[in-house]
């Protein structure tokens, strides 16, 4: 008599999930574009799952969220916690870059009106990236930079968050401007991922 095959044990083996540890739907998308390569089961983290973000530092924020939403989904978690750090301001608004406004455009608009007259406008965007097992434990950690100017009034519709008033004179546009494949390569988000796949696919195989 002959065995019939198992169809479960002969199906192919579903990818990895990979929760973004994070509730905004833009970054979300520009997360999965990251990694489209790599074959991942890209999902936002659940719903009304917030974590306090009581670092210090961007990488400290990054831990603290792959960590929670880790344990809480028992996935894979990847977080980033990455924002603006003005040279005129003092490095502000730094880890608080997403809590400065009630939303992308008051945000703005107090940088605006926060460096009115000042000479020095530099800036630079920082992305931390932190990467936990579904028991919690944190695998990897990364880290990008963009360096670039904060213009006196936004340009392009692009983007989210500061990307219309940030400008990178190496490309001559604001990350608002630019198509999402140039900011993929030119942007601190970018900048981490490139050092964070690679890894990323080591470690899961």
């Amino acid at each position: 008599m002959t065995a019939t095959p198992n169809a479960t044990a002969n199906a192919t083996p579903e990818p990895p999930a990979l929760v973004i540890a994070s509730g905004n739907a833009g970054k979300v998308r520009e997360f999965a574009a990251l990694l489209a390569d790599l074959g991942l089961q890209v999902q936002p983290q659940p719903e009304g799952l917030k974590v306090e973000e009581t670092g210090t530092t961007f990488a400290e924020n990054a831990r603290l969220k792959a960590e929670a939403v880790a344990r809480a989904t028992g996935c894979w978690a990847l977080a980033d916690d990455s924002g603006l750090s003005v040279a005129a301001l003092g490095g502000a608004p730094g880890v608080h870059s997403a809590r400065y406004g009630a939303s992308d455009a008051a945000r703005i608009e107090r940088l605006l009106r926060e460096l009115a007259g000042s000479h020095d406008r530099s800036a630079h965007f920082t992305a931390a990236l932190a990467l936990a097992d579904p028991s919690g434990a944190v695998r990897l950690e990364v880290e990008g930079r963009c360096a670039g100017t904060i213009l006196e009034a936004p340009r392009g519709s692009g983007g989210f968050g500061y990307d219309p008033v940030f400008f990178v004179p190496e490309a001559d546009l604001t990350f608002a401007e630019m198509a999402p494949a140039q900011k993929a390569v030119l942007g601190h988000r970018g900048r981490a991922f490139a050092v964070l796949v690679p890894r990323l696919k080591e470690l899961l195989g």
